[in-house]
């Protein structure tokens, strides 16, 4: 069997991760899917980082070390024992066995740390949005799953700020893809919010240039060195979202099978939105992973302009292991 293809999504703590990948699961299919949380690497419990004052954030709470070995692991094929962090309670539950699938997503909030790390993604997205936004969307989740008060959950968001801003932040210039939602300037509930991508040379993005648009019609696109900075209305035009769609998916003809009007979806508590710039954003990294997955069925070393040198490493870190 070619080896796993593994997508990295990183980004502070209530950024989007789960919501952004929970859709790209069920398509790709549960069953051909490895998810792995790096917050299951976590040191300390939660009563132990506040007897220590240490925030999970900090690279010292957690094991990056164990972190890294079971995603090389992970990319050559092989099963790892995984530790399991119980957020309800901020406790660990027994580890798991996981036997690796055809495709492995990672989220957590220091998946770029170190380089031995980025070296295992075939994809790097990192998500970025407003600090505002996402200090809101961590009070909801926090208060209505996690057991958390108000005041506790932005009490502990400022403790954390400056482990955020010097350790989670940075990982962005890492990252293939950086993805930012935000309000439109005209407001807009929840489904129409706008994204904000940068598209990185380190991957073969799709050419979106045809559909560049006015106003709210159709996507803006800036260039910026070896950037390329989208911006996709929340409130675009559906027949244009529908085009570019078609478009992206013409270029993964021999993945049609994964077609699905599930893309873009979210829920609110128990109500189910849409939103068409999250179903591009979603496309997107569908079509990097699925074309990595192409590539490495063909013989190839993966998508990325360095996959190369990460393939060539990867061995030689497995004879010495030998």
């Amino acid at each position: 069997m070619p080896r796993p293809i593994i997508l990295g999504v990183v980004g502070d703590s209530a950024a989007g991760k789960t919501t952004m990948t929970r859709v790209l699961v069920r398509i790709l299919g549960e069953e051909r899917v490895t998810a792995v949380s790096t917050d299951d690497y976590h040191r300390y419990d939660r009563k132990q980082r506040a007897e220590r004052r240490i925030t999970p954030l900090h690279p010292d709470c957690n094991y990056l070390d164990i972190m890294s070995q079971h995603l090389r692991h992970l990319r050559r094929g092989e099963p790892i024992l995984k530790p399991v962090y119980v957020h309800a309670d901020g406790t660990f539950g027994p580890p798991v066995y996981v036997d690796p699938k055809p495709f492995t997503i990672v989220e957590g909030l220091l998946g770029y740390h170190t380089a031995e790390i980025r070296r295992c993604y075939d994809v790097r997205v990192y998500l970025a949005p407003p600090e505002e936004m996402r200090r809101r969307w961590k009070v909801q989740r926090d208060t209505s799953r996690r057991g958390y008060t108000t005041d506790q959950v932005l009490k502990e968001l400022d403790k954390r700020e400056p482990d955020s801003a010097e350790f989670i932040r940075p990982q962005e210039r890492y990252a293939d893809m950086v993805v930012a939602f935000q309000p439109p300037d005209d407001g807009g509930g929840p489904d129409a919010l706008d994204a904000e991508m940068i598209l990185r040379d380190m991957l073969p993005h799709p050419d979106l240039s045809p559909f560049i648009g006015d106003g709210d019609r159709g996507i803006t696109l800036r260039e910026r060195g070896t950037e390329r900075h989208i911006g996709v209305p929340g409130q675009m035009d559906r027949d244009i979202a529908a085009a570019i769609e078609e478009a992206i998916w013409g270029k993964l003809h021999f993945a049609t099978h994964l077609r699905s009007d599930r893309l873009g979806e979210y829920t609110v508590g128990t109500e189910l939105h849409r939103s068409e710039s999250l179903a591009l954003v979603q496309l997107l990294i569908l079509y990097h992973v699925v074309t990595a997955k192409a590539t490495i069925a063909l013989g190839g070393v993966g998508p990325r302009a360095d996959a190369g040198d990460a393939d060539k490493k990867e061995k030689e870190k497995a004879v010495v292991e030998l």
